[in-house]
C-alpha cells in the first residue's frame, strides 16, 4: 500500500476542503474520505458500494472523493488528518488510535467480548454504545458515524488448536497490545512481529502459528499452504472498522445528509457481516477438502478465553473514557450471557 505523499500534494488535498454549498436552492456536501483498503479487496468494494449508496440516495447532493490504500497519509494518521482538515472523514478503524487513548481499544477490537458481528453491532446501536463511544470521538473533534465489522478472525497453526490447553507454549505472531497479555494468561507465547514476517517465520518454525485475519482472508494470503490447522469459527479478535468524520464538518452538514450517511452505514454493516459470513463458510469447506483441520471450541472453552480477556480489560482501562466503555460492554455482555457469574 502507498502510505506517503509529498507535503505539496497533501496541501493541495487540504486546500480543496469539505464544502456545503447551494446549487439551484439545494444543499450540496463534498467530502474527502480515506480508507486503508485497496479498491480491489472485498472491503474496498464494500466501501465503494457505500459511496455509491450515499450519492444515489442524496440524488448527487453528497459528493464523495474516496482515497483508497491510504494514499494521502499513513493509515494510523488518517484520524488526525480528518480531525485537522486534511481529510474530512476516516474510514479505517479505532484500533489504530490506541496510542492516543487506550479507550480506542474498546471500539477498535473488543477482544474476548462478542461472539458475532451482530452482537457487537447491537451494542453500538441498541446497547448505548454509540452514545458512549461518541464521547470519546468528540473529545478529539471527531464524530463516529458507524461501524462495519467483518467477523471473528481465525488463527493459523502448525499444530492442533483443540482448546485452551493447546495454547500452552504456543508461539504465534501477534499484534502488539492487549492481545499479547490475554494469550500470556492462557500460557501462550505471543511474538510481536510485522505482518510481512509471518511467512518466513512459519516456514522456518520460529513460530507455531499466526494471528493474521479472518479465515477467508487467511486462505487468500496462503497461510494454509504452510500450516494445516485453524480454529473456526474464530473467537479471539473481531476488529471494528469505522467511519468517523471531522465534527465541525459533520455538524455543518444538512440533517438530511447526516441521516443518509448514518443509515447507509447501517446497510454497510449488514452487507459486510453477511458477505464475510458467506466467504468464510466457503473457505472452511475448501480447507476441509484440502485436508486442513478446523477446530471448533466448546462453549466452555470459549468462556475460558472470554474470562481471561475480560480480566485483562481493566489493565487497559486507564482513562475515564476507557473505564466508561469497559463498564458499558460488561453491562451489555452480561445481558447477553457472555460474562461468567
Amino acid at each position: 500500500m502507498k502510505f506517503m505523499k509529498t507535503a505539496a500534494s497533501v496541501a493541495i488535498i487540504a486546500s480543496m476542503g469539505a464544502s456545503a454549498a447551494f446549487a439551484g436552492g439545494h444543499a450540496e456536501t463534498k467530502l474527502r474520505i480515506q480508507t486503508h483498503y485497496a479498491p480491489e479487496t472485498v472491503s474496498g468494494k464494500l466501501a465503494a458500494q457505500y459511496i455509491a449508496d450515499v450519492e444515489s440516495m442524496s440524488g448527487g447532493a453528497i459528493d464523495i472523493e474516496m482515497f483508497y490504500s491510504s494514499s494521502v497519509v499513513k493509515t494510523v494518521e488518517t484520524f488526525d488528518a480528518a480531525a485537522t482538515g486534511i481529510l474530512d472523514c476516516d474510514m479505517t478503524g479505532g484500533g489504530y488510535q490506541t496510542g492516543k487513548n487506550p479507550a480506542f481499544q474498546f471500539v477498535g477490537d473488543i477482544m474476548g467480548g462478542y461472539a458475532t458481528p451482530y452482537q457487537q453491532l447491537s451494542w453500538l446501536y441498541y446497547g448505548g454504545g454509540l452514545e458512549d463511544a461518541q464521547a470519546l470521538y468528540n473529545k478529539y473533534d471527531m464524530q463516529l458515524v458507524g461501524w462495519w465489522v467483518y467477523g471473528q478472525e481465525s488463527l493459523a497453526s502448525s499444530k492442533p488448536l483443540d482448546g485452551p490447553a493447546a495454547l500452552k507454549d504456543f508461539k504465534f505472531r501477534s499484534p502488539p497490545g492487549m492481545e499479547t497479555k490475554i494469550f500470556e494468561k492462557l500460557g501462550a507465547k505471543p511474538i510481536v512481529m510485522d505482518f510481512t514476517e509471518i511467512f518466513t517465520a512459519l516456514e522456518t518454525g520460529i513460530i507455531d502459528g499466526a494471528d493474521a485475519s479472518g479465515l477467508a482472508n487467511n486462505v487468500g494470503l496462503g497461510l494454509y499452504d504452510l500450516v494445516k490447522h485453524a480454529n473456526f469459527p474464530g473467537f479471539h479478535s473481531m476488529p471494528s472498522d469505522h467511519l468517523a468524520c471531522n465534527k465541525a464538518v459533520w455538524d455543518a452538514m444538512p440533517e438530511a445528509h447526516r441521516t443518509i450517511m448514518s443509515v447507509a452505514m447501517e446497510a454497510l454493516a449488514l452487507r459486510t457481516a453477511l458477505t464475510f459470513e458467506k466467504a468464510n463458510a466457503a473457505a472452511a469447506a475448501k480447507l476441509r477438502a484440502d485436508g486442513v483441520t478446523l477446530w471448533q471450541w466448546s462453549e466452555e472453552d470459549l468462556q475460558a478465553f472470554r474470562d481471561a480477556a475480560q480480566a485483562t480489560w481493566p489493565e487497559f482501562a486507564t482513562t475515564p473514557e476507557a473505564e466508561a466503555l469497559v463498564a458499558s460492554h460488561l453491562e451489555y455482555l452480561t445481558e447477553l450471557g457472555l460474562v461468567s457469574n
